[in-house]
C-alpha cells in the first residue's frame, strides 16, 4: 500500500506540434500564397480558362443590345465623331495634321484599348468577389482575362481602322507589321497597369470611381486628338513638360500605332528611344504590376 502511495503521479503525454502534423500529412495553409513559379505555373495551367472566361465575357457584354456586337466597332467610332467635331472642326487642331481622321482615329481606338484595360482591372476582384470566394484559382487570371477581352475587341475595331485607312487614301505598307509588335508591348502595359488596380481596388472600391477622371485626364495630355510633336515645335515649353508628354506611355503607344499604319506620320515626329520606351514601360509595368499584385494573392476575397 505504501508502494502505491509513494509512486510518482502519471504526467500527461504532450501534444503534438501542429506544425510537425501538417508537415506530417503534407498539409498546408488553405489560399496561402504559392512562390513566383509556382504562380507563374498555376497561371499557365489556366490559360484555356483565361482564354474562354476572355471570350465569354466579351460576346455577353453587348447580348442585351439589338444590334450585338457591332457595338464593339461603333462605340469608338462615335467617340472618334465626337472627337472630330471639338477638337478637329470647332478648335480647329486638324490643321496641323495630316490625315487627321486616320490619326484622330487610331489615337482614340489605341487609347481606349489602355483606359478599358485599366478601368476592368479595377473591377476585376471587386466585381468578382462571389468567384474569388467560391473557387481556389491564381486570382491574375481575372486581371488579365480582361485585358484579354480588350485585346480582342480592339482587334475588331481595327479592322474597322483599316477600312478607314483605305477610305482616305492611305495605303497599306510593310511598316503596318510593326502593329504587332507594338500590340504586344502596349497589351503587356495594359496587363501590368491593370494588375496594380485589382490590388488596389479590391482594398478600396472606391477608386473605381475616381478612375475615369484620372483617365479623361490622361487621355488629353497623350496627343490623342492632338500632334504631341506640333506642339513642341510651336511652342517653348519647359524641358520637363516636354519630356513628359514624350514620354507618356499612352502617347508611346499611341505614335508608334500611327507611325506603323500612317505613310504621312514620319520616323522625325516620334519621340527619341521610342522603341526603347515602349519596350521600358512594358516591362516595368508587366513584371512590376505583376509581383505587385502576387504579394497580396492569400488577401483577396477576405474581409
Amino acid at each position: 500500500m505504501s508502494q502505491v502511495l509513494d509512486a510518482p503521479p502519471r504526467t500527461a503525454a504532450a501534444a503534438p506540434d501542429p506544425a510537425e502534423l501538417a508537415a506530417r500529412h503534407g498539409l498546408t495553409v488553405s489560399g496561402a500564397r504559392p512562390t513566383l513559379p509556382a504562380y507563374v505555373r498555376q497561371l499557365w495551367q489556366r490559360r484555356h480558362f483565361i482564354t474562354a472566361f476572355a471570350t465569354a465575357k466579351l460576346t455577353a457584354q453587348y447580348s442585351q443590345a439589338k444590334l450585338g456586337q457591332v457595338w464593339q466597332v461603333m462605340t469608338p467610332l462615335l467617340n472618334a465623331a465626337v472627337y472630330y467635331f471639338i477638337f478637329g472642326v470647332l478648335m480647329d487642331t486638324k490643321h496641323d495634321v495630316d490625315d487627321y481622321v486616320p490619326f484622330l482615329v487610331t489615337g482614340v481606338f489605341i487609347f481606349t484599348f489602355t483606359q478599358s484595360s485599366v478601368m476592368a482591372g479595377t473591377k476585376a476582384i471587386s466585381g468578382s468577389i462571389g468567384l474569388v470566394r467560391a473557387l481556389h484559382f491564381p486570382r491574375a487570371a481575372l486581371p488579365i482575362s480582361y485585358c484579354l477581352q480588350q485585346l480582342q475587341q480592339l482587334l475588331f475595331s481595327m479592322a474597322a481602322l483599316v477600312v478607314i485607312l483605305l477610305c482616305f487614301g492611305v495605303p497599306p505598307t510593310a511598316s503596318w507589321l510593326l502593329v504587332i509588335p507594338a500590340l504586344i508591348l502596349q497589351f503587356t502595359f495594359n496587363t501590368g497597369l491593370a494588375l496594380v488596380m485589382a490590388r488596389l481596388g479590391s482594398k478600396t472600391p472606391d477608386i473605381a470611381q475616381l478612375m475615369p477622371f484620372v483617365l479623361r485626364t490622361w487621355m488629353y495630355a497623350s496627343g490623342v486628338m492632338w500632334s504631341i510633336d506640333a506642339v513642341l515645335k510651336g511652342k517653348d515649353l519647359p524641358h520637363f513638360v516636354k519630356v513628359l508628354l514624350e514620354c507618356n506611355p499612352a502617347a508611346v503607344y499611341i505614335d508608334l500605332m500611327r507611325f506603323a499604319l500612317i505613310d504621312t506620320f514620319q520616323r522625325e515626329q516620334l519621340p527619341q528611344h521610342v522603341w526603347a520606351w515602349a519596350i521600358g514601360w512594358a516591362l516595368l509595368a508587366g513584371v512590376g504590376g505583376f509581383i505587385y499584385f502576387w504579394k497580396a494573392e492569400e488577401t483577396y476575397g477576405r474581409g
